[in-house]
């Protein structure tokens, strides 16, 4: 019977770097979350639609069609923007606390690099599995959405496009905060407080930008859910322009790519001893 050597381990000085190694922390990931995916069924898919139903249906129904709304019905305007506010608020819950918890609670992160794979490797089955979640709930969010009659044109598939772009933005800087932490996660409350709340009520998700005073336009700018936003509705309603994407999308690229290399760095500062 031929001898099957032990693997190399990061304790030797030598890693294995299998392009299959981020996948098994994604596979970690599915295995908690097939046995316990009605625990988030609420704050991912529920309450997004909830809150869709109040302002579209509720709010919505003393909105006439306008300019500030394309000339569409309030319920049909919100959905794209409501999509990409799911995906924000998704992600920031999935950056904070889960991320915290592996490095200081449950600890799992410093089991799974104490096998060949690496911090890197980690942090980037992390992300894989951030985005999967992110594009279930933004799949399960415009199935509901078109019963409700909110969705008139199959341009919200790629609404579905912009909102994990937007979330993997916001999650990416999120994660790396959270692997620099090292109370109980206090910090996460302000985000929650200061700038995810702030974010969804001031980015253009309920009423056009151009409706806020000069001075406060350029600091919506800087939101990445206003980005994300315009790029929804884009989509979902057609006749944008090449040079507003094309911007769009780099500032979310950019900002992504900002939190991995942060991310990276902080993964690799905590973990490797």
């Amino acid at each position: 019977m031929p001898q099957v050597s032990a693997p190399t381990t990061q304790a030797t000085g030598r890693v294995v770097r299998s392009p299959h190694a981020a996948w098994l922390r994604v596979e970690g990931h599915w295995q908690w979350y097939r046995r316990h995916w009605h625990s988030t069924l609420f704050s991912s898919i529920a309450q997004p639609i909830l809150f869709l139903v109040a302002m579209g249906m509720g709010f919505g129904s003393q909105v006439e069609p306008s300019e500030a709304t394309r000339n569409l019905p309030y319920l049909v305007y919100l959905a794209p923007a409501m999509l990409v506010v799911g995906a924000l608020q998704n992600a920031v819950g999935e950056s904070s606390y889960p991320v915290l918890s592996g490095f200081k609670w449950q600890k799992d992160y410093w089991a799974v690099t104490a096998t060949p794979i690496t911090p890197g490797q980690l942090l980037a089955g992390q992300q894989i599995w951030i985005a999967l979640v992110i594009g279930f709930n933004g799949c399960a969010f415009v199935l509901i959405a078109t019963l409700l009659g909110a969705v008139q044109s199959p341009g919200i598939l790629l609404s579905l496009l912009a909102m994990v772009l937007t979330g993997m933005a916001c999650s990416a800087p999120v994660v790396a905060l959270a692997a620099t932490v090292t109370n109980d996660g206090n910090a996460f409350n302000g985000i929650f407080r200061f700038v995810v709340m702030p974010m969804t009520l001031f980015s253009g998700t309920f009423f056009p930008v151009s409706q806020l005073p000069e001075w406060a336009q350029p600091v919506v700018w800087l939101s990445p859910l206003w980005h994300g936003t315009e790029l929804s509705r884009a989509a979902a309603f057609g006749g944008a322009e090449f040079g507003p994407v094309f911007g769009h999308v780099a500032y979310l690229v950019g900002l992504f790519a900002l939190g991995i290399w942060l991310a990276r760095w902080r993964f690799r500062r905590r973990l490797v001893v």
